[in-house]
């Protein structure tokens, strides 16, 4: 722990449950970064744009500009300039798809014609004709990407339908397998390694989140060690959801942190 440089915060479940700041996390944050460690927030939510996402956090005391790293934006990271993409997500697929070189078509707007890629992440528009336009698209050959698979995040009133559940209906009518890529895939640990720069050592990094089968599986996949917080989807005395390495077993950021720099 000594070594810890970077540290990869996810935010629903560590940060904040639905924006909303848990106890401490922001002095935890500050007092990292004070400490002269880089905190980047890696956050499978692809619904919202960067600025908003900056702008929440920095409603509740953290300041983030260039520091939120998005399963949109490891989406985006799989399409080509100038292709046309399907874009079965919310707002922060859209910007991210674009900011790709690509051409984003909103599967909202009812669109026909052929598609290189169909991208679902999380949205709260998803109906039938909309199932049916991503199925069309990837039967008539378009890629399938995903943003992420989490069936569900947490919030203060409980578990609420994430991108996976969305993804699972997807792949069931078109018979077909995403690549995904938020948390804990390839894409995801690409992008991050890239956000941190030259000087980014799997060693020198750790992963804080608070479910098992994402966060710390996210961490075996750069190599580095993970810390498990209890404030979002595993609670207290719950056993992780999946079998992962745990180097940290702590209540929240604040206990991270505070075992990080108090020794």
């Amino acid at each position: 722990m000594d070594d810890v440089r970077f540290v990869l915060c996810d935010l629903d479940g560590v940060v904040w449950l639905a924006r909303r700041a848990i106890p401490g996390s922001a002095e935890a944050v500050e007092r990292l970064r004070a400490a002269g460690r880089r905190v980047l927030f890696v956050t499978n939510n692809s619904m919202s744009p960067i600025a908003d996402q900056e702008d929440a956090l920095a409603a509740i005391g953290i300041p983030a500009e260039g520091d939120v790293v998005t399963s949109a934006q490891a989406a985006s990271s799989l399409v080509s300039s100038g292709q046309r993409v399907l874009v079965c997500g919310g707002d922060g697929v859209m910007e991210a798809v674009a900011a790709s070189g690509a051409d984003p078509v909103n599967v909202g707007d009812r669109p026909s014609g052929r598609f290189d890629v169909v991208i679902v992440g999380l949205h709260r528009h998803f109906d039938f004709d909309g199932l049916q336009a991503a199925n069309a698209a990837i039967r008539g050959g378009a890629r399938f990407v995903a943003t992420n698979d989490d069936v569900s995040f947490p919030t203060p009133d409980g578990p609420t339908p994430g991108a996976g559940a969305l993804v699972a209906a997807v792949s069931a009518v078109t018979e077909t397998a995403p690549t995904i890529a938020g948390k804990p895939h390839s894409p995801m640990a690409a992008l991050v390694a890239e956000r941190c720069g030259p000087d980014f050592r799997p060693e020198r990094a750790l992963v804080v989140g608070d479910r098992g089968s994402t966060d710390g599986a996210f961490a075996g996949a750069i190599g580095c060690p993970f810390a498990l917080v209890r404030s979002g989807v595993t609670a207290v005395g719950a056993l992780p959801d999946a079998e992962v390495p745990i180097a940290l077993d702590e209540a929240d950021l604040t206990a991270v942190a505070r075992r990080l720099l108090d020794h």
